[in-house]
């Protein structure tokens, strides 16, 4: 239960900000939809609607794309110098971080998560991430190449690359860190010299609404960043817009194949950061109390509403038996409470109807005969909460085992050697993130190049940094987010070869 104490009370900002009547920004300013629909936005931790946004129409995403591709045209954004761009892009940073506390809140009311999590890593860890993709607006760099061209008898030739920002980029953010991964979209795509049109989750829309108007304030022209609200018929729209570059998608396989079958029709240039059904190994030398908290943290943070979330545990026989028993100890233990309790350990998920989804994937285990060590109900309060579980017994062809949950739902499963965890962490079609357990340097060694998966950390997991690439294998996607290369699939690489 939260205390005086634990509990935070939000921000005269907050609550003013989210009473307002939300508009598009389009062009530089906030204008009303051209359609009369709205979508009410809830707080998690009680089911109650806090805010309405407009539902923007095809007419909407039509003007904003449009918007978007005559401030690129112009040059307003890609034609001028790097370090300009740069200059305007860390003022953004600046004052996300001057507002941190408002997003933080923001961003808790909406999404139901820790103001925790929302002050440390959404909000928190934004600013260094911000900066770090601005500082790339003056990398960008092309290539000279000798040339044995004999065509023109006696010629020289000089030849070399350049990158050019590719255009309009339409970004479709998620709902479970709603700012942080829009910012992980516009970022790169605006250092690039790209405009940018941002359609966040309609479950989640609050922050990136703010973001647009921190982005005016730093000085971005109008045009450059765009933010319209709508449901999955504005994001078809603005997939399908001939006038779109480039779509950069976080969200589930299912979504970004619908995406991918669209974007083929045209050839469009697509990123795909999709899901993840992530397996956690824990060998035998690893220990109890390290394991269960690595498990805790892989297979619950932000309630298990993570991509990367380590939802398959593979626990070596011989400690599997304490495992299982500290694990389900420590799990039935997890306080629950609102987002803005600072005590709570486990908040609400995200929506209604995320809840009634994760309810059901534990309502089949139990019929396909796994066994629920921990939690596996919804507690009888007001909210979407869902309490902390614990499967085994899941064979690895039971949809427990093999559909991505998204909630806070853990399998452990024993294995006898390390060729059968191998086995059983790569069987299947996903592969974003993976964890390996253990203090012994060989095996690690040996086996961490044999996981098929695009991250794969040593004990730890859901540890993420601005100069380390993140990206899936199989149908966990297409394409990297962060380091050095992050500009890379914003651009067009352009040859040119001058005889003299």
């Amino acid at each position: 239960m939260a205390t005086a104490q634990s509990y935070v009370t939000p921000l005269s900002a907050v609550s003013t900000f989210i009473g307002h009547d939300h508009g598009l920004f389009i062009d530089g300013d906030w204008r009303a939809a051209k359609g009369t629909e709205r979508l009410d936005v809830f707080d998690p931790s009680t089911g109650e609607p806090i805010a309405s946004v407009a539902n923007a129409s095809p007419d909407d995403v039509d003007h904003a794309v449009r918007a978007a591709h005559k401030a690129f045209e112009s040059g307003v954004w890609s034609g001028i110098a790097p370090a300009e761009r740069e200059r305007l892009l860390l003022k953004f940073a600046d004052l996300v971080e001057a507002n941190a506390e408002e997003l933080a809140q923001i961003e808790t009311l909406n999404q139901g998560k820790s103001i925790n999590i929302s002050r440390f890593v959404d909000v928190g860890g934004a600013p260094a991430y911000m900066r770090y993709v601005a500082g790339l607006t003056t990398k960008i760099t092309g290539e000279t190449f000798d040339v044995s061209i004999g065509a023109i008898p006696g010629a020289r030739f000089t030849a070399s690359t350049r990158r050019e920002p590719i255009g309009v980029v339409g970004a479709i953010a998620p709902w479970n860190f709603p700012m942080m991964i829009g910012l992980w979209k516009i970022m790169p795509a605006l250092a690039a010299g790209c405009t940018v049109v941002l359609k966040p989750s309609e479950v989640t829309p609050l922050t990136s609404l703010r973001l647009a108007s921190l982005a005016k304030e730093a000085g971005l022209p109008a045009g450059v960043l765009n933010v319209i609200t709508g449901d999955g018929k504005a994001g078809k729209a603005l997939v399908d817009h001939p006038l779109v570059a480039k779509i950069t998608f976080t969200g589930s396989t299912a979504t970004g194949k619908a995406i991918a079958r669209s974007a083929s029709d045209r050839l469009l240039r697509t990123s795909l950061e999709l899901g993840g059904k992530n397996p956690a190994i824990f060998l035998a030398d690893a220990p109890i109390e390290q394991a269960v908290q690595g498990a805790i943290l892989g297979g619950f943070f932000n309630n298990g509403q993570v991509c990367a979330a380590s939802s398959r545990l593979y626990v070596a026989r011989a400690i599997y038996d304490p495992f299982i028993k500290a694990l389900a100890h420590a799990v039935d233990g997890m306080t629950m409470g609102p987002g803005l309790d600072t005590a709570a350990q486990i908040n609400p998920v995200v929506s209604a109807q995320h809840r009634a989804k994760i309810l059901e994937h534990v309502a089949r285990a139990r019929q396909d005969g796994a066994e629920i060590v921990a939690g596996g109900e919804s507690p009888d309060r007001a909210g979407y909460y869902v309490r902390p579980t614990v499967v085994v017994g899941a064979g690895a062809q039971l949809a427990i085992s093999r559909q991505e949950v998204f909630g806070p739902l853990v399998t452990v499963t024993p294995f006898d050697d390390e060729d059968e965890a191998i086995n059983l962490a790569n069987d299947t079609e996903m592969g974003l993130t993976a964890s390996l357990w253990t203090n012994d340097l060989k095996k690690t060694m040996d086996l961490v190049p044999r996981i098929k998966a695009g991250t794969v950390w040593v004990n730890c997991h859901n540890l993420i940094d601005p100069n380390m690439p993140f990206g899936g294998y199989k149908e966990s996607g297409i394409g990297r987010d962060f380091g050095i290369h992050s500009l890379d699939g914003y651009s067009e690489v352009k040859s040119v070869c001058i005889a003299h």
